[in-house]
């Protein structure tokens, strides 16, 4: 019992003994701990400093910031508005410059029309007088013509003037609206065809003449004058409603009309009658 007793007081010296030195051991680390926790506590208690720290910093430099952006903002604001000043200043220029240009333009036009107004001035005044001289010469030669055709007309006997009538009236058409053709519902001219330069020079609506002064002649029992050193015959007869003696008192001209040559009255300026050419 005695042993028993002993054992069992010194597993409770046991009990204790490691009960002391896990309490020491304890005490050591909780003593090693304390550092930390005071270092973690001491952080906690400094981390809402430091954040209101920050945040005061942060307000202050929040003007700060707001004003370099104002500065910012106003520089490219400038240089934006520089920018379209150069823009603007540079398109007025040119259109100064193009404006410049079309009054230039417009001054070389106005010399050149100048210049050449000065360089045909002498050029129509010198048409002008030769179609003075033209239209005068012209006129002479209707008078001389005119005198030649009274004296002409003086001349004839009236036995002379019965048979020319007489023959006249042969060729005088009942319904010439219905009895005449133009050269096209002929299917064409196909005689002779004048010279050009000829042409102008006697024919045409300023030349014009009175057929009882001109050579006459039956061919096939067509009626041919001579005039300008050809021969040519009506191929229409005349229209019943002009004078009988027109022969003798209107004035008549030879001209080229789209299809074919014909002989016009100027009493009658819209009758047309179908003539040919000849050489002999």
């Amino acid at each position: 019992m005695k042993r028993i007793g002993i054992i069992g007081s010194r597993v409770v010296f046991l009990l204790i003994g490691f009960a002391a030195a896990a309490n020491a051991r304890q005490e050591k680390q909780d003593e090693k701990a304390k550092p930390a926790q005071q270092q973690h506590q001491q952080q906690q208690a400094q981390a809402p400093r430091q954040q209101q720290q920050q945040h005061q910093q942060q307000q202050a430099q929040a003007p700060r910031q707001q004003q370099q952006r104002q500065q910012q903002d106003n520089a490219a604001k400038q240089q934006q508005q520089q920018a379209r000043g150069q823009q603007q200043q540079q398109q007025r220029q040119q259109q100064d410059n193009a404006a410049k240009q079309q009054q230039q333009a417009r001054g070389q036009q106005q010399q050149q029309g100048q210049q050449r107004q000065q360089q045909d001035s002498p050029a129509k005044q010198q048409q002008q007088q030769a179609r003075g001289q033209q239209q005068q010469q012209q006129g002479q030669q209707r008078q001389q013509r005119q005198q030649q055709d009274n004296r002409s007309a003086q001349q004839r006997s009236p036995e002379q003037q019965h048979v020319q009538q007489v023959a006249w009236q042969g060729d005088r058409a009942h319904s010439w609206q219905s009895e005449h053709r133009n050269w096209q519902q002929r299917g064409g001219y196909n005689g002779y065809r004048v010279p050009d330069d000829r042409f102008r020079s006697y024919y045409g609506r300023n030349h014009g003449f009175r057929i009882y002064t001109l050579p006459v002649m039956y061919v096939g029992g067509e009626r041919r004058f001579q005039y300008g050193g050809y021969w040519f015959g009506l191929i229409d007869p005349w229209p019943e409603y002009w004078s009988d003696n027109w022969y003798d008192n209107d004035d008549v001209y030879v001209d080229y009309y789209g299809d074919g040559y014909y002989l016009f009255n100027r009493r009658h300026p819209n009758d047309r009658i179908a003539i040919s050419f000849y050489l002999n």
